[in-house]
């Protein structure tokens, strides 16, 4: 346990500077059906941003682009291209967060700030994390609004079809070669986490890439955040490809939850959304691999689905391809029946379908 002053309840949103806001609020709502639920820009008064808040369920996602030439928001998409900047906690009490963490040897990205409309008040600070990404402490126990102060709450006249995503199950970060470890001890030192899983090249290899993983988490395990870097190969892994185009440490992928993972996928692949090719003999040996499941194979087969088991029980998951041009940021599907695990077992296959794209890439 932690000697905390603070808790840390989840993950509370995650921010995205994109080039082009209004566009990729439109692609998330047509292809995974996020809501718009809050604005901000240029008709709330706020001259140098815009950002759209797009909710289902649990998960909240801000997207945001620049409105003008020369900005911060500008500069870090120059430079690592569409990607998620803020990875934003709840928390119960963000000055304390914010305190702790400096004293704890992070860096202040936002002093805390008490923030206000006619729904109540919030206070957020921030902090620096790897790369360029940072982490909000959001503290919101006394606003009613539907996000918070300085957005309007607006579904911009649109109606989205939710696809069943619940929550945020993990948000993973890719490290440079030889970065990983401390990464995770900044994770532990400032927040108290604990090492919650880990896998090293030996365990997740191909005939050509390897990757080295640990899962960090904190307190009540509601938030976990898999830290990876590449292991040496014959060839480029996919955590060095990412590297290459974000040029720095960043976020990989987000992992959403759902109830249904053949619903969810159905829905998303109905609606545009390009998932990674499993290959059909992935399937052959299914159930002596993994034991009895409820699922029917040859729709697992159909849609790509992978499945894994632990001592717990077993999980679904499938990743999209990247949802941008850089390959760098995708999404992850995932359904838990008792598995704790991120799927060990499926590391395999899924290094092989991205080496797939890679090669395509002309990046293997």
């Amino acid at each position: 346990m932690s000697d905390l002053l603070y808790s840390i309840k989840g993950f509370d949103h995650c921010e995205l500077y994109v080039s082009n806001a209004k566009q990729t609020a439109h692609y998330y709502r047509t292809t995974m059906g996020f809501q718009p639920i809050a604005y901000r820009g240029l008709e709330t008064g706020n001259r140098n941003c815009v950002s759209y808040v797009l909710n289902q369920d649990r998960v909240n996602l801000v997207i945001t682009s620049p409105l003008e030439k020369n900005t911060k928001i500008g500069a870090h998409i120059d430079r690592h291209g569409d990607g998620i900047k803020d990875v934003a906690f709840t928390v119960d009490d963000a000055e304390v967060a914010w305190e702790t963490s400096l004293d704890r040897g992070a860096k202040s990205v936002l002093d805390p700030k008490e923030i206000k409309d006619d729904d109540g008040e919030a206070v957020v600070s921030a902090i620096q994390t790897f790369g360029d990404t940072i982490h909000t402490f959001v503290e919101r126990k006394n606003y009613k609004g539907s996000f918070l102060p300085g957005f309007e709450s607006n579904d911009l006249g649109l109606k989205a079809d939710p696809t069943g995503l619940v929550h945020i199950d993990h948000v993973v970060g890719n490290q440079p070669d030889g970065k990983m470890q401390s990464v995770c001890d900044f994770y532990e030192k400032v927040f108290g986490w604990h090492q919650f899983w880990s896998v090293d090249d030996k365990d997740i290899n191909t005939e050509y890439s390897a990757l080295r993983s640990i899962v960090m988490t904190n307190d009540n395990e509601t938030v976990k955040m898999p830290i990876n870097e590449p292991a040496d190969g014959l060839k480029k892994s996919q955590i060095q490809e990412f590297i290459d185009y974000y040029e720095t440490g960043g976020i990989q992928h987000l992992a959403f939850s759902t109830k249904d993972i053949i619903s969810t996928v159905r829905m998303m692949c109905s609606s545009g959304v390009d998932f990674l090719h499993t290959p059909r003999k992935y399937y052959d040996s299914l159930n002596d691999r993994i034991g009895p499941i409820e699922e029917n194979i040859e729709t697992l087969a159909e849609l790509g689905i992978l499945v894994d088991v632990d001592e717990n029980g077993y999980m679904l998951q499938i990743f999209t391809n990247p949802l941008q041009d850089r390959p760098t940021l995708f999404f992850e599907i995932i359904q838990r029946k008792g598995s704790k695990s991120f799927g060990k077992g499926n590391f395999k296959a899924l290094f092989e379908s991205i080496e797939r794209e890679q090669e395509k890439r002309g990046n293997l």
